[in-house]
This record gives structure tokens, sequence and C-alpha cells, in this order.
């Protein structure tokens, strides 16, 4: 099984493009909605609750899971695969959703000797844009791994606190729309040039992308997180088909917080209705 981790359900924006690129793939999908938002917390408390959460899904039975909370991928991945994964469990893997927008805005996968050793000045992407939650941005996560391919491009980012605990809730439209517009601005003042594509770096952030389109300029293209991070799957999963396992039943829903209300309002990021249980482990 293949298990998608998101603070809360974001993730399903994810989960969604997965399954359709992955239809006999097993997935179980954890939401760890009763600790939202992890935007708010310090980077100690996320990382501690990021490494509970994959334990739940490795204790379920997940041997790769990937973690679908940006903020979460930039506080917790590298030290995750480095220091606990080796230890506590051998031979799982845990893979994030940055590098893959990385590769697909610059064509390349990482290698420590490309980025040094290759002209990238014809590339077509000058200049991103990054709009995503205060720890992301501090991380600088997006930046790094784009900067790792092509070091010529010009990252411009952007922190949008509250933005996705607004999304969540299902704020009024208006209210999305005036937060959204106050960053789009206070990005644009800042960059010294209008960015080529933009990165809504938070997976609440596409389930507003209407609004997103209509803010920022004609000229600046939206990069889709969830497709970039579902074709990688796929690349991941043919060279590593020892995590792909065959759908039997139906694709499990989890949370961390109160079921019904997360059910209710899952649709709002799935597309259809969704039925969350509690997890055991």
């Amino acid at each position: 099984m293949i298990g998608v981790f998101d603070f809360g359900s974001g993730g399903l924006t994810v989960m969604r493009a997965f399954e359709s690129v992955l239809q006999n793939e097993k997935f179980v999908y954890l939401g760890d909605h009763g600790n939202a938002p992890y935007g708010n917390n310090v980077s100690d408390d996320i990382h501690d609750l990021t490494q509970a959460a994959l334990d739940r899904l490795f204790r379920y039975g997940c041997s790769l899971v990937v973690i679908a909370c940006n903020t979460a991928v930039a506080i917790s991945l590298r030290k995750l695969q480095q220091a606990w994964l080796p230890e506590v469990y051998p031979g799982r893997r845990v893979i994030g959703v940055i590098a893959p927008v990385a590769e697909a805005i610059t064509g390349a996968p990482w290698n420590p000797t490309s980025a040094a050793t290759h002209d990238h000045s014809d590339y077509p992407v000058e200049s991103v844009a990054i709009f995503a939650t205060q720890h992301t941005v501090q991380s600088n996560a997006f930046a790094v791994e784009i900067n790792n391919r092509r070091p010529g491009i010009n990252v411009y980012q952007q922190a949008c606190p509250g933005l996705a605990l607004l999304i969540e809730q299902d704020a009024p439209e208006d209210r999305v729309r005036a937060e959204i517009r106050k960053n789009v601005k206070a990005l644009l003042n800042a960059a010294a040039q209008t960015p080529d594509v933009c990165i809504l770096g938070c997976t609440h952030y596409p389930i507003v992308e209407h609004i997103w389109r209509t803010e920022l300029p004609g000229s600046m293209r939206i990069i889709s997180q969830s497709d970039a991070c579902a074709q990688s799957l796929v690349e991941y999963l043919k060279s590593n088909p020892r995590f792909s396992n065959a759908r039997v039943g139906d694709n499990k829903f989890f949370t961390t917080g109160d079921v019904k209300t997360v059910s209710e309002r899952a649709s709002l990021f799935y597309g259809s209705r969704v039925e969350f249980s509690r997890i055991d482990a």
C-alpha cells in the first residue's frame, strides 16, 4: 500500500491525481485534521507530528508514504529519510511533493554535477513565483530544489499565513480573494520581473485556482503540483516496483479529527464524497 499524508484535506488533490494515473494501485490517505494547521506550529512540533503520522501509516501496512503537505516536506522530509526511517523502518520509503515540481519546472532531475557543468541559458523559464506557508518559504525548500537543477532561475517567494486554514474551512470567496490579492501584490512588488511560472506551494491553494488565475498576471503560467507529483510517482514505481501493490477493495481515508466534519468538507478537495474513518494504528 502507498500512504498519502497531509495535515488536513489539501492532500486529497494529490491523492486524486495519483488515483487518476495509477487506477490499480492501493492508496491509504491520512489527514491529521486533529492537529491542523501545521503552518502555525513551530518546526519541532511539525516534525514530531509528521513522524507520528508516518508511523501510523507504516504500522497500518504502507511500504511507501508520500508526504503531500509542503510544510511537512520542507521541515521534516530530509531528517526523516536520513535518520528516523533507516533506523525504525528500514526498507520503507518516504518521498515528498516539492522535488517533482522542481523537476517539472526545470525539466531536470536533481544531479549533484548537472547544475554546475551544463549551460541552461536557453531554458525558457527564467523566473518562478512561489506562494506557500510561512514555514515552507522560510525553509527555502522550493528554491533549493529548483536552483540545484537550474541555478540561473530567479525564485521569488511569498508567505501566505492563514490562507490554507481559510480554504480548509471553506471561508467566503471574497475573503479568500482578498488574501490572495494581497499576497500576489506583495510578491510582484518585491520581484525584479514578472515571473514566468507560478507554484501554488500548498496543496490547499489549487482548490481556489480560479481566484489565483484572475489575480495573477495573465502571462504567468500555474504549474500543477498534483499532476507533477502523479507523473513523478508513476516513474518512481517503475524504478521501484517493490512498492507497487494491486488494489484490493476501495482506497482508505483516515483522519485524526472529527470523522463527520472531515467527511462533509472533503468533497471540496476530492471532487466527490469521501467517507473518512478514525485510524486505529
